[in-house]
């Protein structure tokens, strides 16, 4: 047994125990913290229902990273990750990941113009530069799996 094969259900209980993680955080936590913000901080209750709406949004993409990685781990496990089929979850990888990360860089924008101390803008600057690592990876390692999958297209031809 390879070992990817063998690191498959290892890594599938790990994405289980994200996504309901994250479903916690996108159902309780989060909305519980905003609503909390709006009662102690009465100036910042206008706030709540945008910034609910974001950091909602922000784990939904982290959830469709997690079932394409699901759905991933499924065609690792059948060999067929240089197929076609790959790049539709890739696609969504990508997607969620550039659409997470705009959002980030928004709020970096819109805290930075308006913020009086530079922690928090710092911190999302950070952020904000590790999501794009994070996306422009993502997006060489597509390449990279198209550039083999046609590669073992062609092997297949020659065989």
């Amino acid at each position: 047994m390879k070992i990817e094969r063998r690191a498959v259900p290892p890594l599938r209980l790990c994405l289980v125990v994200l996504f309901a993680i994250l479903v916690v955080f996108q159902t309780m936590s989060l909305p519980g913290q905003f609503r909390h913000m709006a009662a102690t901080e009465p100036d910042m209750a206008g706030w709540r229902w945008p910034l609910t709406a974001l950091a909602v949004f922000c784990v939904l993409c982290a959830q469709v990273v997690v079932v394409a990685t699901w759905k991933l781990l499924g065609l690792v496990r059948e060999d067929r990750i240089f197929s076609e089929a790959a790049f539709v979850w890739v696609d969504a990888i990508v997607a969620a990941a550039g659409a997470g990360w705009l959002v980030l860089a928004g709020t970096f924008l819109w805290v930075g113009f308006h913020a009086d101390d530079p922690g928090v803008p710092m911190l999302l600057f950070l952020l904000t530069v590790a999501g794009a690592v994070v996306v422009l990876v993502i997006v060489v390692m597509r390449a990279l799996l198209r550039q083999a999958a046609a590669l073992r297209s062609d092997l297949a031809e020659v065989i």
